[in-house]
Order: structure tokens, then sequence, then C-alpha cells
């Protein structure tokens, strides 16, 4: 248990001062894209494409997420963006492509996997050439299957492709209508999926608030962007905590996360992951993102995350999750096998005898008896609830 004292909190506001004024925040020039073609070509199928780009963003030390999550309202929509890019394919004669504008989408840093699947398929239906509902469907279906296929390790893809198909899909009174009204009613809630899907990390900070108090200390393991986003706006309304930051082996994205919070200006300490027991008792809660939120209420979410479960449950510390509505995903895992092995690199640093098996999986699988809370844009949850929420999403 960190200080809570009144006197305490009233000491710190007045050691303070005034608060200084937000320094402004420029926006980071524009990535080459001949340097980043490279980073988004199709994934080794031995590695996890998820976690080679989750590294890519994560995994380096540096102020751009912060600056572009912070400027965000001052940021070209998507439209904006999604226009120029179509520009920039008339006037190079290319032919749309799915899997390009899908990894166009992904070189922001800032924007979830599923987000761009999303908008890619939205993408799709603008550009498309069909001239029934039917051929319309059928190539919307195809391009779903091929961002799916494009990385079958994603849960948060597969999810968000079958929730933007539900979704967009879901009317019969589309077979009534002539097939231009039918197109564009098809592209108003493709944008309006899109849109709620861009909201949806704000409004989890917003609900998480609550739960976060003077004088706390969290703890959260390796670098998510919706935890990140919940935390930033715990300090921008000047609450005082304290975060223990795990280090995230092997990627080591919880020196991004431990970065960040410092130049928020929050009390931050970094632990190597072994350490977790050993600095519980001082936790007041454990707070992480998810990969994937499945069927049973657990979640999967990048390695370590189940040993930490278990830690704060045995110390009757709460667990509480924050994650997207699009990550829903329709599995029902039985243990730690039970899934699609996502692979990643890993160096030890050292080299390592061929003879020695190296575990090389990214994520792990959490039940749900050891997670307390869900943070969601569609409300917080106990995981006892999101099999409802699951079927409300897919019926």
């Amino acid at each position: 248990m960190w200080w809570r004292s009144a006197s305490f909190i009233l000491d710190k506001q007045q050691t303070e001062g005034v608060s200084k004024p937000p320094e402004t925040l420029s926006i980071s020039p524009p990535v080459d894209e001949s340097s980043m073609a490279d980073t988004f070509q199709n994934p080794n199928p031995k590695i996890s494409a998820y976690y080679q780009s989750r590294a890519s963003h994560t995994a380096v030390v540096t102020s751009d997420w912060l600056a572009q999550a912070q400027a965000a309202v001052g940021f070209p929509t998507d439209e904006q963006l999604l226009s120029e890019a179509d520009v920039k394919d008339s006037e190079s004669g290319k032919p749309f492509s799915v899997i390009d504008e899908f990894n166009n989408w992904r070189k922001q840093p800032d924007l979830a996997e599923a987000v761009a699947a999303i908008r890619s398929l939205a993408a799709v239906i603008r550009s498309s050439q069909a001239t029934t509902m039917m051929e319309l469907e059928i190539e919307l279906k195809k391009a779903s299957d091929s961002l799916k296929s494009w990385d079958t390790t994603s849960i948060s893809l597969t999810a968000g492709c079958d929730l933007f198909m539900r979704y967009v899909t879901r009317t019969s009174a589309l077979e009534y209508e002539d097939f231009k009204s039918a197109k564009s009613r098809l592209i108003e809630r493709a944008e309006k999926f899109g849109e709620i899907s861009c909201k949806a990390r704000r409004i989890i900070a917003m609900l998480s608030q609550d739960f976060i108090f003077d004088g706390c200390t969290i703890l959260v393991h390796g670098f998510s962007r919706v935890v990140m986003e919940v935390l930033r706006l715990a300090a921008q309304n000047k609450k005082l905590f304290r975060v223990f930051c795990t280090e995230g082996r092997p990627d080591r994205t919880g020196l991004r996360l431990s970065n960040e919070l410092a130049k928020l200006d929050v009390p931050v300490k970094l632990l190597i992951d072994s350490a977790v027991a050993y600095t519980m008792d001082e936790v007041d809660m454990v707070l992480v993102g998810a990969d994937g939120v499945v069927e049973s209420g657990g979640i999967i979410n990048m390695m370590g995350t189940y040993q930490i479960a278990l830690v704060a449950h045995s110390m009757n510390k709460p667990m509480y999750v924050a994650a997207e509505s699009y990550k829903f995903a329709r599995l029902y895992p039985l243990d730690q096998k039970d899934m699609a092995p996502a692979l990643r690199p890993i160096d030890f640093g050292v080299p390592i005898p061929s003879k020695v098996e190296v575990e090389k999986s990214a994520r792990d699988y959490t039940p749900p008896q050891y997670l307390t809370l869900l943070f969601t844009d569609l409300g917080v949850l106990s995981p006892s609830v999101v099999s409802d929420e699951l079927i409300q999403l897919y019926l």
C-alpha cells in the first residue's frame, strides 16, 4: 500500500506548485515508405506477424506514439487519410488490394490491427465494381478471408473481420432495395463501425477512471495502447498514483511504457518479469491489456499474464483487463495448449546450443476465475457477462 494520507496528497500538490502548461508536441515526420515496405511484407510463417508488428511499434523507446495519442484531436480524419490513399492509387493506376490497404493502415503505430482491417474492408466496399449485392457480399467475404489468412495467429484481426461482416451485413432490408442504395447503406454502416472502433480506447479510459484512486500502485505488464490511454487520462486528471511496469521480455515492451509514463511525470518503477511476486504486496491492483477476450470470460495476452494473475489472485489483489470489444473472439480454450501457436524470435544475448529447446510462444491464456473486471467500450463487465455480450455481438 502506498501513501494515501490527505497530508501527503496536499504536500505533493503544494510541492508541485502551479502546474506547467502542457508542452506542444510535434507530430513525427512522415515515414519513408521505402523503408517501411520491408516491415509490412507477408509474414514469416514460422513467426507471428502480429508480434512482429507489435514489436516494431512498441519495443523501440520513442515519443512518437505518445505525441500521436495526445495530439489525436488534431490529426487528419481516417476518411481524409483514406481519400488521400485512394487518390494516390488512382493516379498510379494500381489495382485495389485489400492487403496493401491493410498494410498502409498498419503503418500507424497508434492504430490497432483490428481497426486497420475494419478500415480496409470499408475501402473494399467503396472501391468495389460489383453490380449486384451477391457479387459485393462475395467480394467482401473474400477480402475478409484474405485478411484473416494473412496472419492466422492474430486473434483481434480475425475477431475484427468477423464482427465487421456481422455488423455491416446484418439487415434483411438490403434484399428489398436497389443495389445503389444498398451499397450506400453498407458504406454507411462500415464507416459507423470504424468510428465506433476508433473511439473504443478513449471510452475505456473514461470508464476506468473511477477505479484509479489517489495513492494507489498499479502493476502493468509490457506495453498496451489501451492501458497507456487509461494511465495517460488518469495523469491528466491530476490523480496521484505510481506504476510498477514489468520489462516484458523478450521484446522488452515494458521499457517503452515506462519511458512514456516518465514523460507524463508519473512515478514508475521498472521490474524484471521474475520480480512480480516479490513486489506484489506493494501493489493495489493489476491492469493489463488483452490480445483477445474469449467466450469463457478469460483473456489471451502476452506471455507472463497468466502467472501475474495467479500471483495477484493468491494475494487478493484485483486483476483488471482493458480490452476493446472488437477483440471479443468466438474461442473457448480449455488450457494453454488449446489455441493456435503464436511464435516470436527470442534473443538471449548468448549462443544457445542446438540441443537446447527454446519456448517461443508469445502468449498465454488466463482463465476467468483469476480476473476481477474487464474495462470495455461496452461497459465494465465481470468475466461471467462476457459470453452474453459475445452472443449479442455475433447475432
